[in-house]
């Protein structure tokens, strides 16, 4: 490998230069530096000793915000092996676990060596290493039955860091695609190298609190914080009042929401009651958020706040800083891109580069990209030119060089002879004091007209009808904008990190309108 020493011996040396700090809280249970560092070189040597290494690929089914998914995919790293996650594709729940049907898929296309399980998913393990022509050797942190290799067994010692092993891809991480199959990026070995050396040097000592599954981006998250010293406090999904209790009893300083859960944290009524001195970074991202929500964040939070904006495949592109969420027109955007990567907007269809101001798709060429989509060389090709990845996103720079985000590529909705694009109709709708969260999307009729539909969930008491939200949109943006359809429900679905899964609103709206004949 290139330049930096393999990512997670950079890991092991830091939990080894203070090996009675505190790595990691689970279940308010803390796991010190030494004895994670020997957990890791344990199961190494335990998944050596069955054949994994350089080329094998290592499918990981555990519950995702558990030490043992981390020590599972530094052990199997170590060898120069893949990490496959098997879990789920939600990046921001880590209870959403994927069918048995498309985890099977998964294990029949990636045909691992062997599956790391816990024992909430030793069934599911069992059952989906049936799969014809596989049968990946099942192992566990601990005794999980005769079938099942201790990971533990072999001593702490037996593997030493310096044989650390460099592969071509470290991870694949799935995520639900357009079309609705998971998509697997692939990230080397390289880039997670580059990006756990960069974090080492920056020497940010931090208690990160972590809500989002490890098997997505907090995995990121959880390197930058264990290499620099740190602390990671896991949870197993986000719940308001437990976010706000261990920010308090951890003393957090960094701690990562999507944007609807930033809003659900500053209308808490405990939020103010609530000691949060200790936080100095809280970053939201997910979905373009609404300029006057964040405005009430920022009065209840101070200027902690940092808006991050990137992509699966893409990691962080741009972010809106502290000290700019107090001006109402950056508060619209999603900041400046990072000084080490280049953004272009291009025409979709000749994919020229645009003049500042235009709209069109975001490109990306960063260090820390993606390789490849796992096993999909088709999808690889339209997403991945010459270095630069096509985001799929809708969006412009501004003479100051801010992006501002507009929606997806493919959900543009066109209606009535003009281009609506959705995140301008939900941050409008999110504007109404009584809607605490909207998504918008486009549903043809039968003359194969496009419509705007809305799905609305309200805030707690509030009393708004779907006439009211169609007037209140329409007096801001225009009559043309007001979506046809308003449903309101108790919650949304979600697939990423907070974005609504429009796919699945798209077909219920769908089979709503042709139960009922209407338009």
């Amino acid at each position: 490998m290139e330049g930096n020493e393999h990512y997670v011996r950079q890991i092991l040396n830091t939990l080894r230069a203070d090996p009675s700090g505190v790595a990691l809280v689970h279940r308010d249970t803390p796991v010190i530096a030494g004895d994670l560092a020997d957990s890791i070189t344990s199961a190494a040597e335990a998944m050596r000793g069955s054949g994994v290494g350089v080329g094998s690929v290592v499918g990981i089914l555990t519950d995702p915000n558990t030490p043992a998914t981390l020590v599972a995919r530094y052990a199997a790293n170590l060898l120069g092996a893949t990490v496959v996650h098997l879990f789920g594709v939600n990046a921001a729940n880590p209870s959403d676990l994927l069918s048995a049907e498309a985890q099977g898929g998964i294990v029949a296309e990636a045909l691992p060596a062997m599956v790391v399980v816990d024992a909430a998913n030793l069934e599911r393990a069992r059952a989906i290493r049936e799969v014809p022509s596989v049968r990946p050797v099942l192992s566990g942190l601990g005794e999980l039955g005769h079938d099942v290799i201790d990971l533990t067994d072999s001593p702490a010692g037996a593997f030493r860091p310096d044989a650390a092993r460099d592969g071509d891809t470290a991870v694949v991480t799935f995520s639900s695609g357009s079309t609705g199959r998971p998509k697997g990026t692939a990230w080397s070995f390289r880039v997670k190298a580059d990006m756990v050396a960069a974090s080492a040097r920056r020497a940010q000592k931090a208690t990160a609190l972590v809500t989002a599954p490890l098997t997505h981006s907090n995995g990121f998250v959880a390197d930058d914080v264990l290499v620099s010293g740190g602390t990671v406090v896991l949870l197993p999904g986000f719940d308001e009042t437990e976010v706000l209790r261990s920010v308090a009893r951890y003393q957090v300083n960094r701690l990562a929401v999507s944007a609807p859960q930033l809003y659900a944290l500053a209308d808490h009524p405990e939020t103010t009651r609530t000691d949060l001195s200790s936080v100095r970074d809280l970053f939201y991202t997910g979905v373009a958020a609404s300029p006057e929500r964040v405005a009430v964040a920022e009065k209840v939070f101070g200027s902690v706040l940092m808006q991050v904006y990137g992509t699966s495949e893409t990691n962080i592109i741009s972010w809106l800083i502290a000290g700019e969420h107090t001006d109402a027109g950056l508060r619209a955007t999603v900041g400046r891109p990072l000084e080490w990567l280049r953004v272009t907007i291009r025409d979709p269809q000749d994919e020229r580069v645009l003049p500042t101001g235009e709209t069109g798709e975001v490109w990306v060429n960063s260090p820390w990209r993606m390789d490849h989509y796992w096993n999909d060389p088709e999808q690889t090709a339209r997403t991945v030119r010459d270095g630069w990845i096509r985001t799929g996103d809708v969006g412009h720079l501004d003479d100051a060089g801010y992006l501002h985000l507009h929606g997806r590529l493919a959900g543009v909705i066109k209606t009535n002879g003009i281009k609506v694009y959705p995140v301008a109709v939900e941050r409008s709708l999110l504007d109404h004091p009584d809607v605490a969260e909207a998504a918008v999307f486009g549903v043809e009729n039968s003359d194969r007209v496009e419509r705007i539909h809305a799905v609305v969930v309200l805030r707690e008491g509030a009393g708004a009808g779907p006439e009211d939200l169609r007037q209140h949109v329409s007096s801001h943006l225009s009559p043309n904008h007001a979506p046809a359809d308003i449903e309101l429900r108790s919650s949304l679905p979600l697939i990423g990190f907070g974005k609504p899964d429009k796919l699945r609103l798209r077909a219920d709206a769908m089979a709503r309108r042709e139960a009922t004949h209407g338009e």
